[in-house]
């Protein structure tokens, strides 16, 4: 399972209104080799369902991601965080052994 946090929630809703997407779209997160740590994530906006998908919805937001990814994800929250040291998007992961130091990466 995904989660998603209620201040996400909130910020997706948001973009979602500010873009003007249609309910058809949902979020897209992968997992991607890259970064300071070696693994990092990506999201964004999709409407195309690709054969493979590992499909949750929770909070009232539909995520998406690939097999693969869902292995690095699995009971992960989606979050945000905003102010003037907010790092906007992330995730709370419970399977990553570290992250570097901007929190953009990480490693299991």
């Amino acid at each position: 399972m995904l989660f998603v946090a209620e201040s996400a929630k909130q910020k997706i809703h948001e973009i979602r209104r500010t873009e003007n997407l249609g309910d058809d779209f949902f979020i897209r997160v992968s997992v991607t080799s890259g970064g300071c740590s070696g693994l990092t994530y990506q999201m964004d906006f999709d409407n195309e369902p690709q054969p493979n998908d590992q499909v949750f919805e929770d909070n009232g937001v539909k995520v998406v991601t690939d097999l693969r990814s869902f292995l690095y994800l699995c009971n992960s929250t989606l979050e945000f965080s905003g102010g003037l040291n907010g790092k906007g998007f992330y995730f709370n992961n419970p399977n990553a052994a570290r992250t570097c130091g901007c929190g953009e990466s990480f490693a299991v």
